[in-house]
């Protein structure tokens, strides 16, 4: 027989209940206020304690006042009481000591009443007054209650951290089980990178800087436009730096209480000075470095006590050791002079944008972890995303990775990377929004202005996409993108954006003479581009290379109030005429170019209505056939300076300078010839 299987006890799990622990129970502020009551109730009941009256009813005693039964009698005030002490032999319900209670306003009956019937010994009035301990009591409980109720919520607010510790640092020190992050982490940014690797090394190994008569650096500063990797870099120090590294906000030291926020400075550098070599990450520095006695009410006198503290332990009288402070803002221009000059932040790092090689990078590390189809290049994505963030380039690639999963796909293809870019661009697609068939007819010629004028100008980038779906705000747009970065534009460049930001405007009066209100944020780009033609960037011949409008760098008043008109009337009408003149011509000019090729604007148009986006191949076969606009005169600004007909130098060998108006061949002859006569005129050396 097969032998039988012991059934297993079902396992009980033992419920452990954990003890308060007593000690710190103790050592707690509600322990002693409730001992505190304790002992003031017990002394009050014993100072209380004494001879016992037992209550009878009013009208006994008053009766036995009348009839002369009294030996000494009490009255007392305010708790409307009187206590009589019965003579020897009587009494009243078995007792000689009696009180009773009476009405207020009984008091002159009574005392009329013992008045005309003395009792034996005496009697007398007697106003109650509390116990110097009830007294003490009634003084001092509300402020224990007040003050433990105020510890309490500061210590809820501090994070359930000691009591009165708020004037301490809340910065936080890196320890082995947070997450890293290194330097492998970080692209776009190799700048900054060399610039902290060498903060990293310092500290490693000092003696290597110092044999060069090198000192270590006291501060280094982060600046940039937000979600260019300021805060990532500081993570990847901390991830590199085999040192202690504490990170704070700025915000951490703005408190409701005064001297907070310097308590915790100088708290913040004795734990970095004691742990030292050490580094301090600080976040949005903006919050507390502000410049001083700046705004239209002054300064703030509790912010300026921290940035006076921070100030000098940064470089005040006693050195700060081998302590560096990292620290990241957005806003460098708001910053106190006296916290950017060198001895403080000898280091200012530009963390820019990202170029095209950054944003191929960038899209490497956050693409590692998602699987990517193969037809996906992300050199390509680099291209079509010109000024974008290394924030923006993630949500790009997380974008796709959602609406991959949301489509239950398993692998993110060319499709949802360019939804996407979209999506980030200009929103979510407005798939509930249904345009009627005359509303999607003008967003066609609208756009298909906007992207024809583009095509036929000689200076504007490559038309990328058109889409008349609505997405976000907007019924449609059309995306023109480089296919480089470029880091200067001329003149004509500015021209053809003019031009083309009023094609839609144009392609609207020229088809249906009725444009629309869907021009309105055209308008304002190009009013924008036109003012800085003429008032920063001097391209206009009635003004000239001058700066009108002088910013007062002091950005506590308002964006628009610091900024004041230094020009007079006169020079105000003329800006004003020649920003119309610059608009009005690049207006004539779009409509000139669509009513040249208005057969191609048509085409365009059926293929939108038809298919409702269309991609940069399928733009480029229909514009193959577009005639381009006339090329513009040249421009120096002024009639007496003659453009030079001698062309400039080749940039390199392989691309033709934008500059160039004539072919480079003769010119890169005469150079070579050149060269080649020196060489030969130079005496040889070997």
């Amino acid at each position: 027989m097969a032998a039988k299987k012991k059934k297993k006890s079902p396992s009980v799990k033992k419920v452990t209940i954990k003890r308060p622990n007593m000690r710190k129970v103790m050592r707690g502020p509600l322990f002693w206020i409730l001992i505190a009551l304790i002992a003031i109730s017990f002394f009050g009941n014993i100072s209380g304690s004494g001879a016992k009256f037992v209550k009878v009813d009013t009208s006994k005693i008053l009766t036995a006042i009348t009839e002369n039964k009294v030996e000494s009698a009490r009255v007392i005030d305010k708790d409307q009481r009187i206590e009589v002490v019965l003579k020897k032999g009587d009494y009243i319900n078995g007792s000689n000591q009696v009180f009773a209670s009476y009405v207020t306003g009984e008091e002159p009956s009574i005392v009329a009443l013992l008045t005309s019937n003395p009792p034996a010994k005496a009697w007398d009035i007697k106003v109650p007054t509390t116990s110097f301990l009830a007294n003490l009591a009634m003084s001092f409980l509300p402020l224990l209650l007040i003050g433990f109720l105020f510890m309490l919520f500061m210590g809820n607010a501090q994070g359930g951290k000691k009591i009165f510790s708020f004037g301490r640092s809340r910065a936080k020190q890196q320890t082995k089980e947070m997450p890293k992050n290194t330097f492998a982490d970080v692209a776009g940014a190799d700048e900054a990178v060399a610039e902290l690797r060498e903060i990293k090394d310092f500290l490693a190994d000092p003696k290597r800087y110092q044999d060069m008569g090198a000192k270590i650096p006291k501060g280094v500063l982060l600046y940039g436009p937000p979600g260019t990797g300021k805060t990532l870099l500081a993570r990847a120090v901390a991830g590199e730096a085999n040192c202690p590294f504490f990170s704070i906000s700025g915000s951490d030291f703005v408190e409701m209480f005064v001297g907070v926020g310097a308590s915790r400075v100088r708290d913040l550098f004795a734990q970095a000075k004691a742990a030292a070599p050490a580094i301090i990450f600080l976040d949005e520095i903006d919050a507390v470095g502000r410049q001083r006695g700046a705004g239209l009410g002054g300064g703030n006198d509790e912010r300026e006590q921290t940035l006076n503290q921070l100030l000098v332990e940064m470089d005040g009288f006693e050195a700060n050791g081998q302590v560096i402070l990292i620290a990241a803002t957005n806003r460098p221009d708001v910053l106190d002079p006296a916290l950017l000059r060198p001895g403080r932040f000898d280091r200012q790092i530009p963390v820019d944008r990202p170029d095209l090689k950054g944003r191929a990078a960038i899209l490497e590390v956050h693409a590692k972890n998602k699987p990517l189809a193969k037809a996906v290049d992300l050199n390509e994505f680099a291209k079509r995303t010109p000024g974008f963030t290394g924030a923006d380039l993630a949500n790009v690639l997380n974008e796709a990775a959602l609406l991959t999963a949301r489509h239950n796909a398993k692998i993110i293809t060319v499709e949802a990377l360019d939804e996407a870019i979209d999506r980030v661009m200009a929103g979510p697609q407005r798939t509930t929004h249904l345009m009627t068939e005359d509303e999607r007819r003008i967003t066609a010629y609208h756009e298909g202005g906007h992207a024809l004028v583009a095509r036929a100008l000689t200076q504007t980038d490559p038309v990328h996409k058109i889409t008349i779906m609505p997405r976000g705000r907007a019924l449609g747009y059309t995306m023109i993108l480089p296919e480089e970065d470029r880091y200067a534009t001329t003149r004509n460049q500015l021209l053809d954006q003019l031009a083309y930001s009023l094609g839609g405007r144009a392609a609207e009066e020229l088809i249906f003479h009725d444009p629309t209100t869907g021009a309105s944020n055209d308008i304002e780009k190009a009013t924008n581009l036109a003012r800085s033609m003429v008032t920063q960037y001097g391209m206009t011949e009635r003004v000239g290379a001058i700066k009108l409008g002088v910013s007062e760098g002091d950005p506590f008043l308002g964006r628009n109030y610091g900024h004041t008109r230094d020009y007079s009337e006169e020079m105000a009408a003329i800006v004003d005429e020649e920003i119309r003149s610059l608009i009005e011509t690049a207006h004539q000019e779009a409509f000139d170019i669509l009513v040249e090729n208005r057969d191609i604007l048509d085409a365009l148009v059926i293929e939108l209505l038809e298919k409702e986006t269309l991609l940069k191949e399928e733009i480029e076969k229909i514009f193959a056939k577009v005639r381009s606009a006339k090329p513009r005169p040249a421009w120096t600004g002024s009639a007496t300076r003659i453009p030079s007909q001698q062309p400039p130098v080749p940039a390199s060998p392989a691309k033709k300078s934008v500059f160039a108006s004539e072919p480079e061949a003769p010119v890169a002859k005469k150079v070579a010839k050149r060269a080649a006569v020196k060489k030969k005129a130079a005496p040889e050396s070997e």
